[in-house]
């Protein structure tokens, strides 16, 4: 058994088995990919993945769990190379982060401006995407960091951390019949209009969903969109009303329209942090958590890295007073 075919088994199902498009982004052969994988299958006795005559069609019951423990093996490989560069190099290296597109623009620039300030020589990337996109990357070990606020069921191989609450604000035009309610703004008044919101799925939309339910409403929600400009685009072509993170709200930029604080309406949300179980993290790595989250020193991290449990973890952080934005 070789950490080569440990590599490829894991590359197949990263690219949705597809062979061809693995030893492009492997920069090898398709046949020396497959005849790894047919060696490593001969020697463990089992199938890996299921075929239907050249072509791979599913991954076995036995390949699922043979991928789950090559990931393990393979993350344990990188992190014999991060301790070693920790040593060698620690001001230098990458950092890959996974998140939505409200944290990169509203809750990332400053942090992010800081930390490559003092780090000039690691190499930071950035990757936009779903829940379920910043899941996956996370768990392959495309992204170093998880962030995310809405799907934490999809994140059960990665220690998450809460960083901060948030809420939403209702944004109108100046002429909209709610833009004079203010504090008065009730649930039923808001499920009066139609509603320009976040997909199903991002950026704390299932709390809307809970306050428009305890209602007895159905939300009209006649757009939806993952970035929080286009939302606003359309509420100012007079589309319907905008229900939005409050941190993507300008005053400057936005001055043309009104924005109603809706605390009083809606649970706050929480923005965590996760990372892959078992990770190393390099100095720069606890240093970016701490410039995001400052309660999360590197003390705080690795006690909750120790814990067995998402509950466990939920439980350190239970009186921990978390900022809100």
């Amino acid at each position: 058994m070789k950490l080569q075919q440990l590599k490829y088994i894991v590359e197949v199902l990263n690219h949705n088995l597809n062979v061809s498009a693995t030893a492009e982004s492997l920069y090898t052969s398709q046949p020396g990919i497959s005849k790894q994988v047919r060696m490593l299958e001969d020697e463990l006795g089992v199938q890996i993945f299921g075929r239907s005559g050249k072509h791979l069609t599913h991954v076995t019951p036995a390949g699922n769990e043979v991928i789950h423990i090559a990931r393990q093996i393979l993350s344990k490989v990188e992190s014999i190379k991060a301790v070693a560069n920790e040593h060698t190099l620690p001001d230098q290296g990458k950092l890959n982060i996974a998140t939505t597109h409200t944290q990169a623009r509203y809750a990332l620039p400053t942090v992010i401006k800081g930390f490559m300030n003092k780090y000039p020589k690691v190499s930071l990337h950035m990757h936009q995407g779903t829940p379920q996109q910043i899941s996956d990357a996370a768990a392959r070990g495309d992204a170093d960091f998880a962030i995310a606020t809405e799907a934490l069921h999809l994140y059960s191989d990665l220690i998450m951390l809460p960083c901060y609450h948030w809420n939403r604000s209702i944004v109108v035009t100046k002429d909209h019949p709610l833009a004079k309610k203010g504090k008065n703004l009730t649930v039923p008044d808001v499920a009066a209009f139609p509603l320009i919101t976040y997909v199903f799925g991002f950026t704390g939309r299932s709390e809307l969903d809970k306050a428009f339910g305890a209602h007895g409403l159905e939300p009209h929600i006649v757009f939806t969109a993952t970035d929080a400009d286009v939302i606003k685009t359309y509420v100012r072509l007079g589309l319907g009303v905008g229900v939005l993170a409050t941190m993507a709200v300008d005053k400057t930029q936005d001055s043309d329209l009104v924005c109603i604080d809706a605390s009083h309406l809606f649970e706050a949300s929480t923005t965590k942090i996760g990372f892959r179980k078992g990770s190393f993290l390099r100095g720069y790595m606890y240093d970016f958590i701490e410039r995001f989250a400052p309660h999360l020193t590197k003390d705080v991290v690795e006690r909750a890295s120790l814990l067995r449990s998402q509950e466990d973890i939920d439980e350190l952080f239970k009186n921990v007073e978390l900022p809100s934005r």
